[in-house]
């Protein structure tokens, strides 16, 4: 399908209402309501919520190829980067939120099969990382994942914003310079 004006004001609503309001704002009627869009039309182009929801989430499980030739940190910024986006840019903290209390279970199983999706991707870029020794072997993909995505999420938290210098403060923490041989 064309990815028509109507289409995209439409996906940008329902990110928009999951990203401020949770899964529970994102319906068909808040959609309209927000976009301009007629209900008509999004169930022209969308059976219900679940389908519309899929459309507007998928780009979050298609990240943009990271060039392996590049400095290896910048690559590591990258992943972080895409990581954090699938928040940022995607369910934002109040889907976030209603993905941890499960407050609303459709939404949840939607979000956890994109996000299984999102994490195939950066896991075989990680998996290429790790390949060019740029990441240790030993460190779990999941983990590594959870950890950038998790100090995301409690900066917003803890801060009620997301610093200037995060992504760079992450890969210093995650994967630091060698520390200078002392004689």
């Amino acid at each position: 399908m064309a990815h028509t004006s109507s289409d995209h004001r439409i996906s940008a609503a329902a990110l928009q209402l999951l990203r401020s309001g949770g899964p529970r704002s994102a319906t068909i009627e808040g959609v309209a309501a927000l976009s301009g869009v007629a209900k008509t039309t999004i169930y022209r182009r969308y059976r219900n919520r679940r389908e519309m929801l899929t459309a507007a989430l998928a780009p979050i499980s298609d990240p943009p190829r990271v060039d392996m030739e590049m400095d290896p940190r910048d690559q590591l910024r990258s992943f972080v980067h895409y990581a954090a986006g699938a928040v940022h840019a995607g369910i934002g903290f109040g889907g976030l939120a209603a993905l941890l209390v499960d407050d609303d279970p459709e939404f949840c199983e939607l979000f956890r099969d994109v996000l299984a999706e999102h994490r195939s991707h950066l896991s075989a870029a990680i998996r290429a990382a790790i390949d060019s020794e740029l990441i240790r072997r030993d460190i779990p993909i999941d983990t590594l994942v959870d950890s950038i995505v998790g100090t995301y999420a409690m900066e917003q938290a803890r801060t009620g914003r997301i610093e200037a210098g995060w992504e760079d403060r992450i890969v210093a923490l995650l994967f630091p310079e060698p520390l200078p041989v002392r004689c």
